[in-house]
């Protein structure tokens, strides 16, 4: 038995059903190569014809000369009329790709009550629209809608519906969980019937997740005969999703014994994971299997003092396999074994059994207790330990702010944020108006700064979080900010906490540039002993 998979992604067509997902034809025609490179077999790019942003991407994909087979999506032609007459049909054809998707339905209760027709017609719609596309040169790809609900309802019309599909020359006979709601033990058995019917057809499996069971039902019937799986990256699609290549591949590669994408790839899975979740525009869930941020994550003190002494005690693969990696996380549930390993990972050396240690693990839980959130907010964090092991110099003091917010009848609210710093043994006054009071803050800071420190306008807020803490003290509750803050090279995120939003802020937005600076500090002292004191300067 073949061991090899034919990996089919849907992200594309199926996946841009999800709710909130919308991409337009450069967005897909990115993913698309995103999905070459990581070495998918079928990419599914649309609907020919059914909008423009998808006749462009059919259009301009050539362009790519990708190895992935570019597919097209139709159904089987209308009842009582012919192949060569339907338009749907010709669009396909006229995309110019090499293989077609084409869905037909495989439930009886459909075929009555969806298309309102009769058994015997449905079957020659299959037929006939299958041989249309072959004649005309397609690999066709027949995906049976509702199979696994037609199977248990009527199981001699949905096998017959396969039949028809390979006797009218499908390459691929695709079983689909359309409602997503049939168990793995049902895939199983049912898949395992069909392959003893069709011993020498080719089978597919296409699941969804309204039960949660995408993944395991994707994969018991690939134990059981199937060949191609269909899914999309992070398990985009209608109402609950489709099968989560994500999770697929790797256990397929990894834990299962199969060929799917080239070996050296699988280590770009996370990579193009974040890359379309960043180009969908949908934040991916910290916890998704293998790619997810906290896949790795380890926060539990026992947990982490045994990582450190072997991997495997609490990670089912070595991350880097799927280009992942170790993360540690610092709380108020940390153990020494938690600060040690953040430490060593940043070069520090902090003795285990210091009293330096035991300061910065209590200041730890302390500021956890007061409501900051180190799990989220690593440069904060490293700030923190560095501070604790003499290694960060202050830059700059802080010496005071002020905010002016006006709104007048009939015009947008004007902000403007008034700082007093100290740089060296200079005093710096500076102003700024902002389209709010943090980014009027952010912008009279980096005025500030920017004289002694030109390596800032490199970096900029690209996230802003704000939580409440304990709602039931209303506008008085303390506060959580979180600040994501991007340059040239990496992503950093800091954290402030106050019952004062802005003072949070602040405190947030503040860290953010001393982390920024973070390698800076020879060279801003030699900048230092440039400038003579000059008092109160306005920039």
């Amino acid at each position: 038995m073949s061991k090899s998979i034919s990996i089919f992604d849907t992200t594309l067509r199926d996946g841009t059903q999800g709710e909130g997902i919308s991409l337009s034809a450069d967005d897909k025609l990115k993913i698309a190569k995103k999905l070459d490179d990581l070495g998918v077999h079928y990419i599914e790019g649309g609907i020919p014809g059914s909008n423009n942003k998808d006749i462009e991407f059919f259009k301009r994909v050539k362009e790519l000369h990708l190895n992935a087979k570019i597919t097209a999506f139709g159904s089987t032609r209308r009842k009582n009329s012919l192949a060569e007459h339907d338009d749907n049909l010709q669009r396909m054809i006229d995309a110019g790709v090499p293989a077609a998707t084409l869905v037909g339905k495989s439930w009886d209760f459909h075929v009555h009550t969806a298309l309102q027709t009769t058994l015997e017609e449905n079957l020659a719609m299959i037929g006939d629209s299958i041989s249309f596309l072959k004649h005309k040169g397609l690999e066709v790809i027949f995906d049976a809608e509702h199979f696994f609900d037609g199977y248990k309802n009527n199981p001699e019309y949905a096998a017959a519906v396969l039949a028809k599909a390979r006797e009218a020359g499908a390459d691929w006979l695709v079983m689909c969980d359309t409602n997503g709601g049939t168990l793995p033990h049902e895939i199983q058995e049912i898949v395992t019937s069909l392959s003893a019917r069709l011993p020498e057809a080719k089978l597919g499996i296409h699941t969804h997740n309204d039960c949660e069971l995408a993944v395991a039902n994707a994969l018991s019937a690939i134990g059981a005969g199937v060949r191609q799986v269909q899914g999309t990256i992070n398990g985009y699609g209608e109402r609950c999703g489709n099968a989560n290549l994500c999770s697929i591949i790797p256990t397929l590669q990894l834990k299962m014994g199969y060929h799917c994408i080239p070996g050296d790839n699988l280590s770009q899975l996370t990579n193009t994971a974040r890359f379309i979740s960043e180009v969908a525009n949908v934040n991916m869930p910290v916890n998704q299997p293998y790619v997810g941020n906290a896949a790795f994550a380890h926060k539990g003190g026992i947990h982490v003092s045994a990582i450190l002494r072997d991997s495997r005690t609490y990670e089912h693969i070595a991350p880097e396999l799927v280009g992942n990696k170790q993360r540690v996380l610092v709380s108020e549930l940390a153990g020494q074994s938690n600060v040690l390993s953040k430490a060593q990972d940043m070069g520090l050396h902090l003795d285990p059994s210091s009293e330096q240690a035991r300061k910065v693990i209590d200041k730890i839980k302390t500021l956890e207790h007061q409501g900051y959130q180190f799990e989220g907010a690593d440069a904060s964090l490293e700030l923190l330990l560095r501070e604790a092991t003499g290694e960060v110099n202050e830059l700059f003091v802080f010496e005071s702010f002020k905010m002016l917010v006006e709104k007048n009848a009939g015009s947008p609210v004007v902000s403007e944020a008034f700082v007093k710093l100290r740089v060296g043994k200079e005093n710096l006054y500076t102003a700024a108006e902002g389209n709010g009071p943090v980014n009027a803050l952010d912008n009279a800071l980096r005025k500030a700064l920017l004289t002694y420190f030109p390596q800032l306008k490199e970096m900029h807020l690209s996230d802003y979080k704000v939580r409440v803490l304990d709602e039931q003290d209303q506008t008085a509750a303390k506060v959580r900010v979180l600040i994501e803050s991007k340059d040239y090279h990496q992503t950093w995120s800091t954290v402030g906490v106050s019952s004062n939003v802005i003072e949070a802020s602040w405190e947030a937005l503040v860290d953010s540039m001393r982390y920024a600076l973070l390698g800076q500090i020879s060279q801003v002292h030699e900048q230092l002993e440039d400038h003579e004191p000059r008092g109160l300067v306005n920039h």
